[in-house]
């Protein structure tokens, strides 16, 4: 097809046996416009065996090697070779449902200021269940990620932040994509219907960040986007006070607190237990 209008990005590295699941998912799309580029980010397994079935299957399938690079690397690469106009990353290891591109499609076309559209979710593998993710807003944004990485944006958007930061090595990339993406003004919207499925496997990268390496990579999101983060949560003096206020409200309601109780068992006991019983 020579011109999709979605390009779907497939980076694998060690997940062969997991890229038949994951390109099926794709190929059963009702909505037929679109491109599938599988990255193999210099994987060591049979990514390439596994990835050219498919690309002998339908030629809509196309596959691209790049010496090991890591995750943001990849969807880069797949994203700079891209001809759609949309693009939806999916991991080697998860799965979309049929109908998930048409929908997603549908929803841009309605509203031009979207920049975001993603689904509801649900796990698959080592835990099942729906994924619960708490409602966008750019303030829940702040606090976390809410955006799973398999979310339609547009390539001139991804162009625009100058793609997924490639420093991101040990994860939350998806993050600071998406307040890069949406800082500066745009709508992100979720579908009501399940059309993403996570696996959730015994170890995974976002489950095995180190304590230490947590801590380095808010502090790079707070440097890199502290205009963002300024925004929702004020200048540092003001949470500093804000922290003061909260402190003190505390303290009074805890003496409050002990008054009480303190009333109470003088009353019916003939103690307290915070202060001096006095006859």
């Amino acid at each position: 097809m020579n011109n999709p209008s979605v390009s779907i990005i497939v980076p694998c590295y060690n997940q062969a046996q997991y890229l038949d699941e994951a390109l099926e998912s794709v190929f059963n799309q009702t909505f037929k416009s679109w491109e599938c580029i599988i990255v193999n980010d210099e994987s060591p397994d049979n990514t390439i065996e596994a990835a050219q079935k498919w690309c002998k299957k339908d030629s809509r399938f196309k596959y691209t090697f790049q010496q090991n690079g890591g995750l943001s690397s990849a969807r880069n690469l797949g994203i700079s070779q891209a001809l759609g106009e949309f693009i939806l990353p999916l991991d080697a290891d998860d799965k979309i449902a049929p109908n998930y591109v048409e929908l997603a499609i549908e929803t841009f076309e309605k509203d031009q200021s979207l920049k975001v559209v993603y689904c509801k979710a649900e796990k698959f593998g080592y835990e099942t269940g729906v994924w619960d993710l708490p409602p966008f807003s750019l303030f829940n944004l702040s606090r976390n990620n809410l955006i799973f990485c398999s979310a339609f944006f547009k390539k001139k958007d991804w162009e625009q932040v100058g793609g997924y930061d490639t420093s991101m090595k040990h994860g939350w990339e998806d993050w600071e994509f998406w307040i890069a993406i949406l800082k500066n003004g745009g709508k992100a919207k979720q579908l009501d219907e399940i059309g993403f499925y996570y696996r959730i496997k015994k170890i995974s990268m976002l489950k095995s960040i180190e304590h230490q390496k947590g801590i380095e990579i808010l502090k790079y999101l707070s440097v890199k986007h502290a205009d963002f983060f300024v925004a929702q949560y004020g200048s540092f003096k003001e949470m500093e006070q804000q922290q003061i206020n909260l402190q003190r409200e505390n303290e009074i309601k805890l003496k409050s607190e002990k008054f009480v109780i303190d009333l109470f068992c003088k009353r019916f006991f003939g103690f307290t237990i915070f202060g001096k019983y006095k006859e």
